[in-house]
């Protein structure tokens, strides 16, 4: 078990909470944490020290998912009205007069 905080690093709360490790300031012996519901916290080295001790900050694994941590919705991916992605439109409107059983006049 790490006993200093590492950028990058995945932790875990006692009570299931998982965050990680995104900023250190050496200078003022703080660093930020970023919950996997994308909040960002920052805590001191002695709070880290105490909480791992105690036992309530435990090394953790990167969740499968990193949506929540990075802010992404699904609905953030969705094809919005007349973005030409909807079931209504054609992808290839600007082609409508090309013959795709044509042969190019260099094939011939």
């Amino acid at each position: 078990m790490s006993a200093q905080p590492e950028i990058g690093s995945w932790y875990r709360l006692r009570g299931g909470e998982s965050f990680e490790v995104v900023a250190i300031d050496e200078d003022d012996s703080t660093f930020e944490v970023q919950y996997f519901d994308g909040t960002v916290e920052e805590m001191d080295l002695d709070d880290w020290e105490a909480r791992r001790s105690s036992g309530e900050i435990a090394d953790a694994e990167a969740p499968e998912d990193w949506s929540g941590s990075v802010d992404v919705d699904s609905e953030d991916d969705a094809p919005t009205p007349n973005s030409g992605l909807d079931g209504d439109s054609q992808l290839a409107s600007g082609l409508d007069d090309l013959d795709i059983f044509e042969s190019p006049d260099f094939l011939t």
